[in-house]
């Protein structure tokens, strides 16, 4: 493949992941406001800069880090397996953010939701140590079931699991990370083989 083809497929590979993340972040902000309720607010810091800038630049990132995959790697390319980290930490550069993290735990889920996407994706992408991949898929597998509990644990009674919205909520909580966990599998994959062309 000559490099003018490379760098197109590479940009590309990066955009649609950046639109894809942009996508999924939208959507995650959607399962947001439905956990709160009428309490959600909607502001151009927190919802733009804090929610949706982060799930494009994770999304840009592992579509990165696929392209290099693709490309059959290159140094140090798998550090891109931290591109969720992305979603915990930009949210800190809120005025307040860390402060308000430390005393009331306020911003915490951003770090689990990252948590999840990085060890899910370890443990099902199929390289590694058997046993590490076992231990982070049981983690991850507790944490995926913990969240279909949480919108009743918020929203009170109308979310529970037997109720059609709190199920829907469920459904749209643990898809939305399980999609985090397949994006996130791709700096842990294999490379792929180059073939001559």
């Amino acid at each position: 493949m000559d490099d003018g083809r490379a760098a197109r497929e590479s940009a590309s590979l990066v955009v649609i992941g950046a639109i894809c993340g942009l996508a999924w972040a939208a959507g995650l902000r959607a399962y947001m406001a439905e956990l709160v309720g009428f309490a959600s607010r909607f502001d151009w810091v927190g919802t733009f800069g804090v929610i949706l800038l982060p799930g494009a630049l994770t999304g840009g990132l592992l579509g990165w880090a696929e392209s290099l995959r693709r490309a059959g790697g290159a140094p140090h390319w798998r550090w891109l397996a931290l591109a969720p980290l992305v979603l915990a930490v930009v949210p800190l550069f809120r005025p307040g953010a860390f402060i308000e993290l430390v005393t009331t735990g306020i911003g915490g889920a951003a770090v689990g939701v990252a948590l999840i996407g990085i060890g899910g994706g370890y443990a099902v992408s199929g390289r590694g140590r058997l046993w590490g991949r076992i231990a982070a898929g049981v983690l991850i597998g507790a944490s995926l079931a913990a969240t279909a509990f949480t919108p009743a644990a918020i929203g009170g009674e109308m979310l529970t699991l037997t109720e059609p919205r709190g199920a829907w909520v469920a459904v749209l909580g643990v898809s939305f990370l399980l999609v985090l966990v397949l994006a996130s599998s791709i700096p842990f994959r294999r490379v792929l083989p180059q073939s001559a062309e």
